[in-house]
């Protein structure tokens, strides 16, 4: 599942399977992402490039956005210069939750399959998530010391 919200210049896509709620969407651009609110996402509290920077930011890859007047409507997250990503691969491992991937990697699966993904990754650590590999924040839930 996923929600939309747009205001003509951009379009934001929610992944809510695939938030990990971190609330860095929330505690930095509160203007436009605030869960005590329904919809939680207020596309017109921030200018555009405010907003396109904050979903950037979004650890798990469940926030993404394309321009309405893009070619195409594939949501895009935040990919770090190929020069910049080409030698070296780091994976950040969050206190009490997944390893996070900020760079183009491929998920193998057993089956054979294999997944490009840009942008941020979040990776389950504590083996709970219901989205394996992905994380789904339910390391809170079984209180995941790591």
């Amino acid at each position: 599942m996923e929600k939309k919200y747009t205001n003509n210049e951009v379009t934001i896509v929610w992944k809510p399977d695939m938030c990990i709620h971190s609330k860095v969407c929330w505690k930095n651009l509160k203007e436009v992402f605030d869960p005590t609110k329904r919809p939680w996402v207020n596309i017109q509290g921030a200018d555009t490039q405010r907003i396109i920077d904050q979903v950037r930011h979004c650890p798990s890859g469940a926030l993404s956005y394309f321009m309405n007047n893009a070619e195409t409507t594939e949501p895009s997250t935040f990919q770090k210069p190929v020069a910049e990503a080409a030698h070296i691969t780091t994976v950040e491992v969050s206190s009490k939750g997944p390893y996070i991937i900020n760079t183009e990697c491929v998920i193998k699966y057993p089956d054979g399959r294999e997944e490009t993904k840009s942008g941020t990754v979040a990776l389950c650590r504590c083996g709970a998530s219901n989205n394996k590999p992905y994380c789904d924040g339910r390391h809170r839930e079984v209180n995941f010391e790591g």
